[in-house]
């Protein structure tokens, strides 16, 4: 799943390949805005950590998992 995060004053947004589901990413983010968590926190494909503080966070969009083409070819 992508998942990009925008942040206040910051040039470039974030963008990371996670495992979670949508549901998961998007019921961590609504936790993060109503407060009841201080950092959204989300691991990518590698297992990296991912923490933004919930008030500096501009918005956030949930894609759809990015498929890797091998080859030349533009098929």
């Amino acid at each position: 799943m992508e998942v990009k995060i925008g942040v206040q004053h910051a040039p470039r947004e974030i963008v990371l390949e996670s495992g979670q589901s949508a549901e998961e990413v998007e019921s961590a983010v609504a936790d993060a805005l109503a407060g009841k968590a201080q950092l959204l926190s989300l691991t990518d494909d590698k297992g990296r950590k991912v923490l933004v503080p919930a008030d500096k966070i501009a918005y956030v969009e949930i894609g759809e998992p990015a498929v890797r083409r091998v080859g030349f070819g533009a098929l």
